[in-house]
């Protein structure tokens, strides 16, 4: 996985060592509450390292879950993905739908700091210099906050789809 920094991020692969903060971050209903079609929260350091585990199997060179760090002291801040998203659909597990999503959760101290815009613009500069045309952000309606994000990258914002993870989102789109 590519390492990437910027003027006040570092993004790096995920280590074991991280545990504890991945346990911290996503045990916080505050957090996770926008994660996925099924949200819920780790329940324990065994939870964490197998997330860690999890994010460190979508790295194909291109593609991954990155750590974002303060670039100044290795702090922490929170969690970058550039990976492929499943498509809605009836058979389960779902299946790739064959596009590209960007994502990001962040501890809620990191909230606020403009760091997830800062990571993303990484993120997707790395995808479009990697080959890729197109990147989507998908985002529960409510999310209010990772819109404005997706607003600040420039994304266009393209309304409610169904088309992914088998519930309604906020779609957005970022192109090369």
């Amino acid at each position: 996985m590519r390492e990437l920094t910027s003027g006040r991020v570092h993004l790096r692969e995920w280590r074991d060592d991280d545990a504890p903060f991945v346990l911290d971050m996503c045990s916080r209903w505050e957090v996770q509450r926008w994660v996925g079609a099924a949200p819920r929260v780790l329940g324990g350091l065994g939870d964490a390292r197998a997330t860690i585990a999890r994010w460190r199997g979508h790295d194909d060179g291109l593609r991954g879950v990155w750590s974002i760090r303060r670039r100044d002291d290795g702090a922490p801040l929170g969690t970058l993905l550039l990976i492929g998203i499943l498509a809605s659909g009836a058979e389960l597990p779902l299946q790739p739908s064959g596009e590209t999503e960007i994502g990001w959760y962040l501890h809620p101290d990191a909230w606020g700091h403009g760091y997830a815009t800062e990571a993303a613009r990484l993120v997707l500069d790395h995808g479009f210099a990697g080959g890729l045309d197109t990147i989507i952000a998908v985002t529960y309606p409510e999310n209010v906050a990772s819109q404005s994000v997706c607003t600040r990258l420039g994304m266009r914002h393209e309304g409610l789809t169904d088309r992914y993870y088998n519930m309604t989102c906020e779609l957005f789109t970022a192109t090369a």
